[in-house]
Formats: structure tokens, C-alpha cells, sequence
């Protein structure tokens, strides 16, 4: 079955489902653990339209991966939580849920995004330097941040 992606509502519980999922695995994956705080978390309105977009990624019934665009209303959003389910890895689900994310804050006129990652995660680290994304520095205090990264995207053109 080919996944699909489609907008959610950060509250749903097959959101919550792949957030728990997403912060479990960093969890272990972090020295010291990682506390994402009070799911789903502050700034809601920002992870929904008209500001940003929840994405999740369905094999069926299941999400299997996720993506979040959080704005507050200007032309910079920063991209969260990309997350694909371990049994999707390798299938390219998360580059078309980057591709999904970026034609979506398009179409909302944000022309730049930003996002930051670990430097415990180097799989996440080379994907978005494979996809065009450019290394900048620091922008927020996220404590598990080190790496910080912004991509340009452009406003469709007119055929």
C-alpha cells in the first residue's frame, strides 16, 4: 500500500500517536534522555493553518511518519518533528513529506524555513544537507539543538 499524506490536527490522537512515537525514539537516542514536555505542546495555533500545518504520513489506518511547519505569520516557518515510522525508513516517505511541507508553506507564502536537529542524529544531519537545506547559526535555545539549517523556497510560477 503507497503511504499518503494529509493535514491533522496536532491534537488528534493518531498525531499524538506519532509524536509519542517520534520522542520515544529520541528518548534513547539522546545521552541523558530527552523531555519533550507537556504533549502536544505550547504554540498550537502556530502548528495549524492559517500560521503552519500538522502532517501526518498513512500506511492505511497507521500513521507511519510525520511533519510539522510551525509559523506566526511571517515569511519564516520552522519545520519540526520529522519523524517516519522505523518499518518506512528507506522508502523515501520522509523526503516526500519535506517535499509536502515545503509546497504547502509555498502556497502560504513563507519563503523561508528553518529547522534545527542533534548532533546525535547524522541520518537527519546528512538528509537535509542532501536536500538543499544550508547550515546557519544558532537561532533559538533548544538545548538538544546543534545543527541549524534554512532552505529558501519560492512561490510557484505561473504557467
Amino acid at each position: 500500500m503507497t503511504p499518503h499524506i494529509s493535514l491533522a490536527d496536532p491534537t488528534s490522537p493518531q498525531a499524538l500517536h506519532a509524536l509519542r512515537a517520534y520522542y520515544s525514539e529520541l528518548a534513547v537516542t539522546f545521552p541523558g534522555g530527552f523531555d519533550p514536555g507537556p504533549l502536544p505542546g505550547d504554540g498550537l495555533e502556530q502548528m495549524r493553518p492559517p500560521l503552519g500545518l500538522f502532517l501526518l504520513a498513512w500506511a492505511g489506518d497507521s500513521p507511519i511518519g510525520c511533519v510539522v511547519l510551525r509559523g506566526d505569520g511571517t515569511s519564516t516557518a520552522e519545520v519540526k518533528r520529522l519523524w517516519v515510522a522505523p518499518a518506512a525508513r528507506g522508502t523515501g516517505l520522509a523526503a516526500s513529506l519535506m517535499a509536502e511541507v515545503e509546497d504547502r508553506a509555498r502556497q502560504m507564502a513563507i519563503t523561508r524555513l528553518v529547522l534545527d536537529t542533534s548532533r546525535h542524529l547524522p541520518a537527519a544531519i546528512a538528509f537535509y544537507r542532501r536536500h538543499g537545506w544550508t547550515e546557519i547559526p544558532r537561532y533559538n535555545d533548544n538545548p538538544y539543538a546543534h545543527h541549524f539549517f534554512e532552505k529558501r523556497v519560492t512561490a510557484p510560477t505561473a504557467a
